[in-house]
């Protein structure tokens, strides 16, 4: 990510910084907007247009969005893909705010705790939870793959290759 230039972009990056492994859908009035990798890979997924921030600059920031109220539905495409996505809200009612809008993230919706209709009732959806008092074993040593099913760990919004 390049040096963020301006108080918004400073702001993305700061809680860009407190979820890195998701994709950060970032609320701008009525869209949600993904800046830097998470616009390449979101619009790759999402088959949206990539765009870019600050050209007049010499400065391209990657970015895409998407319609708040369409945002559902992109978000559970993303997760039955595999990706983390972390949702930051407006906190504050932006006619009131004196500086910038405060955002914070309200929601993160990982594979694992997507909502039923998120799921794809086409394919197989497992979750697991596994609990060992073994001080030596490590949660990785149970990662497992299950052939012809994608095995995600740690919710890191990369697909597993083991």
């Amino acid at each position: 990510m390049t040096e963020a230039s301006t108080p918004l972009m400073r702001q993305y990056s700061a809680i860009k910084k407190e979820h890195p492994a998701a994709l950060l859908f970032f609320r701008l009035g009525d869209f949600y907007e993904m800046f830097f990798e998470d616009a390449v890979v979101a619009a790759k997924e999402l088959e949206i247009t990539l765009t870019s921030r600050n050209k007049e600059k010499g400065i391209a920031i990657p970015m895409c969005g998407v319609p708040y109220h369409a945002a559902e539905g992109y978000i559970a495409k993303l997760v039955r893909r595999g990706y983390r996505v972390a949702i930051c809200e407006q906190v504050e009612d932006p006619r009131l705010a004196k500086t910038l809008v405060r955002r914070e993230v309200r929601r993160v919706v990982t594979p694992g705790t997507a909502a039923d209709s998120w799921l794809g009732s086409e394919e197989n959806n497992f979750l697991a939870a596994v609990v060992s008092p073994c001080r030596v074993c490590s949660p990785r040593s149970f990662n497992r793959r299950i052939p012809g099913d994608r095995v995600l760990w740690g919710g890191r919004g990369e697909k597993n290759s083991r």
